[in-house]
């Protein structure tokens, strides 16, 4: 049984009670968020992935150049891209932030997070995602982070978060899909020119840690 519906679904379900649960996990989590003490970026990708993949290895030294630069990386704590980039934070010498998630298949933190957090439900922990980001940067990865990565372009098209970069690594995976936004949705109107330029594609680490502490800077001045 899903959540919603172990909680809808319980003969004594209480709506007060259950607000109160989410409010509690909403407070537990700015807190963690309180213990960001640097700018932020949040990397999202594959937990699938091993350690000496390109995605694992990209991401880690991705994450080392932001450490290096005095950033601190957020993660959602798991194993794949998410470990690389912990790994990498502090590495880098960085602060590494992993928000993790209860999943039915158990997804384990990684070994290489300063702070770290779990959490029972997506949204909370989506908005600690959001919440101190000063950019994303997205590899390779399936449904969760094609959810994470709309849903920022949403926040940001929509006017709800300040727009900050969103850089997607690896040309040869997302380049379809860039594609499509500009061939499909653009063209056809479903969305403006100028959404396109939310999406930055880029295969060097150098490259992402470039444009979005320049956005940083410029968003700054």
């Amino acid at each position: 049984m899903t959540d919603d519906r172990r909680i809808l679904d319980h003969p004594t379900f209480d709506i007060d009670t259950s607000v109160e649960k989410i409010a509690a996990e909403f407070r537990a989590g700015f807190e963690k968020v309180s213990l960001i003490d640097s700018p932020a970026v949040t990397m999202f990708g594959s937990a699938r992935v091993r350690e000496g993949s390109p995605p694992y290895e990209a991401a880690r030294e991705t994450a080392r150049r932001f450490g290096a630069e005095g950033w601190s990386v957020i993660t959602g704590g798991g194993g794949g891209v998410m470990e690389g980039a912990n790994r990498g934070a502090r590495e880098g010498g960085g602060q590494s932030v992993g928000f993790n998630i209860k999943l039915p298949h158990e997804q384990a933190p990684n070994p290489y997070c300063d702070v770290t957090h779990t959490f029972d439900h997506f949204y909370a922990r989506k908005v600690c995602f959001v919440r101190p980001a000063e950019g994303f940067v997205i590899f390779p990865g399936g449904f969760g982070t094609l959810d994470e990565l709309f849903e920022s372009l949403t926040l940001i098209q929509t006017g709800k978060i300040q727009h900050f970069p969103v850089v997607l690594f690896d040309s040869g995976y997302w380049g379809e899909l860039v594609d499509f936004v500009q061939d499909g949705l653009a063209e056809q109107g479903m969305i403006s020119r100028g959404d396109i330029e939310l999406l930055r594609l880029t295969d060097e680490p150098s490259e992402a840690v470039a444009h979005v502490c320049d956005c940083y800077r410029r968003l700054r001045t």
